[in-house]
């Protein structure tokens, strides 16, 4: 008798199975399209999608850099490792002539260069494109490189020590901010005049 129950529930949950199994396949693709779009399944997807997107836009809405900001954080971008190129020439222009330099030497150098390093590198920046600011940066390539040569070479030692760091830096900053073409004719120009004039660049 516990044998049949149990035969006959197996035999049940079987044939369960298998007409699940069945109706699930036995239903047209077209059947099934229009019981989804009779329930409404997809327009409630669609509507949270749209949601989960507004909440989004609202969040980039929110967090929108305002054009001046950006321009200023572009700046600093650059700035800082111009400063720091300032600070190395510094140093390296020091131990060239064998002294060492103290903190007060090179903060008598920063404190008045680095805001003018920022606000040169902000409105180069900001004009960059435009073709007077490549004209005003070729010259200052072409001048600041010169000018730097001629000091290394002929130059003396406290000539040297006050004028060749923000020359290097004013050289180094202007080839990076040109264009292509005008950069390298700034350094042909400068190869140029060291040829010349007989200089060398012997540091």
């Amino acid at each position: 008798m516990g044998k049949n129950r149990k035969d006959m529930r197996a035999k049940q949950q079987a044939s369960a199975s298998s007409a699940s199994k069945t109706t699930a396949i036995d239903i047209p693709e077209e059947e099934q399209w229009r019981i989804i779009k009779e329930s409404g399944i997809l327009k409630q997807a669609g509507a949270s999608t749209a949601a989960q997107e507004a909440a989004l836009g609202g969040d980039d809405e929110d967090y929108e850099i305002s054009p001046l900001a950006d321009e200023v954080f572009r700046a600093l971008f650059l700035a800082i490792p111009m400063s720091f190129m300032l600070l190395l020439m510094d140093i390296l222009v020091h131990y060239q002539y064998g002294r060492r330099p103290t903190f007060l030497d090179l903060r008598d150098r920063l404190l008045p260069g680095v805001p003018i390093i920022y606000v040169f590198v902000f409105y180069s920046n900001r004009y960059k494109a435009d073709k007077r600011a490549q004209a005003a940066l070729f010259w200052l390539s072409c001048l600041a490189g010169g000018r730097l040569i001629w000091l290394l070479n002929r130059g003396n030692w406290l000539t040297v020590m006050q004028q060749c760091p923000p020359a290097a830096t004013a050289w180094i900053f202007a080839v990076v901010q040109l264009n292509l073409g005008p950069a390298v004719l700034s350094l042909v120009v400068a190869g140029a005049y060291t040829w010349y004039k007989g200089f060398t660049l012997n540091i």
